[in-house]
């Protein structure tokens, strides 16, 4: 609580306590002995009736009194409750601002050595500028508008109000280790899903497609205007997927494991044992980016639990074919094999000829050990953001909260005020009867 709260708060108390004396006192006033009374049986009465009534009006007044004092001294707490409060969530902000520093200092040396950033191995360039190419090709789609605008604007692309709440398309945020896992993944998928546009909100779907006041799409602004604006038009439907509105992975993760892969129970036959050929969920073969592993949504999660686990919940993955009809009991969210076997759900099957999907996932690469500490620091960065952001939340919610407080202290110790100065005038005017 303030300084000059304080003292109002103790100028009041004090003034209500000779307040309260001076009642007492009138409370126990006698009639003097000179005064000269008839002593009849009625106007013993009137008197005695009249000493009860200001008795019980004296009684009211100082009760009255003790319960505004009370109130004054609760609302007075809690000032100083949000204040300690608000003190304490700033010296935790500031701890971490300085962790930020030490970190963007880390950060600014690995930018300005020789290695590790720009000297990643070939066949991870030459896997990214695949997946560029493979979208590229789709020219009419929305993903080959983005990456089209990013072609024509470079870097300057990521600071349109279009694109900053957009995280990418599905094919670019995840990799996988071979060949034959990214073309078996992606065909599960299947193209429209892996050219989907992933955005963190709604406000960045909203901003991707408007609506005139004839409920028609705005071909002048959002993505439409974007594609018009480099000689494109966009055409057909197109996927954008939103991560907030996502029902996100509620379980564990596997312990220590820096890629955060979901705990999830393994499959068991009716004898108790795991199927022959299983070799995991679908979900946990998806390689992230360390720098989306966490902290991407705005209550914490990474891609992993969001994005990945909704594309394929608890799809398994087995060897061959035969060996995922036989583990049919145990199946109940699809499955596929390396040998292009695919069970949608339970009693769906794709059966044919494989389909080859012209946008795959990449495959990741092996980085020096200089690189994943870069990765980790990111990541810490990120979740040191993260844990800022939330302390500046709760430092504006219990300003807002100690604000409510104050005007309720100020508004109480008026009526307190003016209570003292009413119940002044009659303690004057009952003394002088």
């Amino acid at each position: 609580m303030g300084r000059d709260n304080r003292n109002q708060m103790q100028a009041s108390y004090s003034h209500s306590l000779q307040f309260s004396s001076q009642l007492r006192a009138l409370a126990v006033v006698e009639t003097p002995t000179s005064m000269q009374v008839d002593l009849n049986e009625t106007s013993s009465d009137s008197r005695d009736e009249m000493q009860n009534g200001g008795l019980s009006e004296v009684k009211s007044i100082m009760e009255s009194s003790e319960k505004l004092q009370d109130d004054l001294r609760m609302l007075g707490a809690k000032i100083k409750q949000h204040e300690d409060s608000i003190k304490l969530l700033k010296t935790q902000k500031n701890k971490l601002d300085d962790n930020i520093l030490d970190m963007q200092v880390l950060l600014g040396k690995y930018h300005s050595s020789s290695s590790p950033i720009v000297n990643k191995d070939r066949s991870h360039l030459q896997s990214e500028h695949e997946i560029t190419e493979q979208i590229l090709r789709h020219e009419k789609s929305a993903a080959g508008i983005l990456f089209q605008l990013k072609t024509h604007h470079g870097p300057q692309a990521s600071h349109l109000s279009l694109t900053k709440d957009l995280l990418g398309v599905v094919g670019t945020l995840g990799k996988v280790d071979d060949e034959n896992l990214s073309r078996l993944f992606s065909e599960y998928l299947g193209v429209q899903t892996m050219l989907a546009i992933v955005c963190k909100t709604f406000e960045g779907v909203k901003a991707l497609e408007t609506f005139n006041q004839d409920g028609c799409i705005d071909k002048t602004s959002g993505l439409h205007g974007i594609a018009a604006s480099i000689g494109r038009s966009l055409d057909g439907r197109f996927l954008v997927i939103c991560l907030e509105g996502l029902r996100p992975y509620a379980g564990d993760f596997v312990t220590d494991d820096p890629q955060r892969r979901l705990d999830l129970l393994k499959p068991r036959l009716p004898n108790g044992e795991c199927p022959a050929g299983f070799l995991g969920f679908a979900v946990n073969m998806i390689h992230v980016d360390s720098s989306n592993l966490a902290f991407v949504t705005a209550n914490g999660e990474g891609l992993r639990e969001t994005l990945f686990y909704n594309l394929f919940s608890r799809l398994q993955v087995y060897r061959t074919r035969a060996e995922m009809v036989l583990a049919l009991p145990c199946i109940s969210e699809g499955a596929v094999s390396l040998d292009g076997g695919i069970i949608r759900s339970n009693g769906v099957f794709s059966l044919g000829t494989r389909e080859e999907v012209d946008v795959r996932f990449p495959k990741t690469s092996t980085m020096s050990e200089e690189l994943q500490s870069y990765n980790e620091t990111e990541k810490r960065m990120k979740e040191t953001r993260w844990q800022k952001e939330k302390l500046e939340e709760d430092i504006k919610r219990e300003l807002a909260l100690l604000n409510s407080v104050k005007f309720n202290f100020e508004t109480k110790k008026q009526n307190f005020v003016k209570f003292l100065a009413q119940s002044s005038s009659y303690a004057t005017q009952a003394a002088r009867r």
